[in-house]
């Protein structure tokens, strides 16, 4: 008879086991003499739990996907940071696989930095096609925000190949596309490719607003990312504005 397993190696056998391994392993070490091992298999069991109620809450977020199945690419679109004072806006458009379930999707405001760049690139990988369309400051205050998001938004639609479709959208209708569209309130959050247009927007901007803080270090764009937060605000007035702040947001703070 072999040495037992050590607490250390069954911890680590359980890290490692795929979903369908798991049943098995948690029902051989809850039976375990050692309270570590039984309760490692209760922290195993919580965890397959957890995963069964993600892909249960993914499932629900097919469900206008799944209504209009008879479309063959079905995109979400979505913008990031229509509220903050610099920066531009970005408009995302994913057409994902049909059937696609990928875990954790969600409105990205919901999900941390770090779930959001792994997330990036699951959608970056398994995604049929996306893209990402921009409106900069002097955009947004010609032809105001609303505009310039619309802007983008078809922008990015049009970069995508396949073509859609039927677009999926968070809360509007975008004028100039002749592509059929269904507006739906926070989409992000009850859509799946509307979630994954969101995370793509918003991670593209994040990141676009970090590489501004390298040239504006004094506004804390990288912790900000252009929203009015009160640092931010004080060092407009120290400072001034940058090229990259939209003049038409400012008013109610120089």
């Amino acid at each position: 008879m072999g040495k037992p397993e050590s607490v250390k190696e069954i911890r680590e056998r359980l890290q490692a086991a795929c979903e369908d391994e798991l049943p098995e392993l948690i029902e051989l070490f809850g039976r375990d003499e050692r309270a570590g091992v039984r309760q490692l298999a209760k922290s195993a069991e919580k965890r397959l739990a957890a995963l069964e109620r993600e892909r249960a809450r993914i499932d629900a977020l097919r469900v206008y996907e799944e209504r209009y199945a008879q479309y063959d690419w079905i995109c979400g679109v979505d913008e990031a940071g229509r509220g903050p004072l610099a920066g531009p806006v970005v408009a995302g458009a994913v057409i994902l696989p049909k059937g696609s379930r990928i875990l954790y999707i969600n409105d990205s405001k919901q999900l941390s930095e770090k779930k959001r760049e792994e997330l990036y690139q699951v959608i970056d990988d398994q995604a049929v096609s996306w893209a990402v369309g921009f409106a900069n400051p002097e955009r947004i205050d010609e032809i105001n925000i609303l505009n310039a998001t619309y802007e983008a938004m078809r922008e990015a639609v049009g970069k995508l190949d396949p073509q859609p479709d039927l677009l999926l959208n968070d809360a509007v209708s975008i004028p100039g596309i002749l592509i059929p569209q269904v507006p739906i309130i926070k989409g992000d959050a009850k859509s799946i490719s509307i979630g994954a247009a969101s995370i793509m927007a918003k991670v593209t901007r994040d990141r676009l607003m970090r590489e501004y803080d390298q040239l504006y270090p004094q506004y804390g764009f990288a912790g900000n990312k252009g929203y009015g937060s009160a640092a931010h605000i004080e060092a407009l007035k120290q400072y001034g504005p940058t090229p990259i702040h939209r003049k038409s947001f400012l008013k109610n703070f120089m």
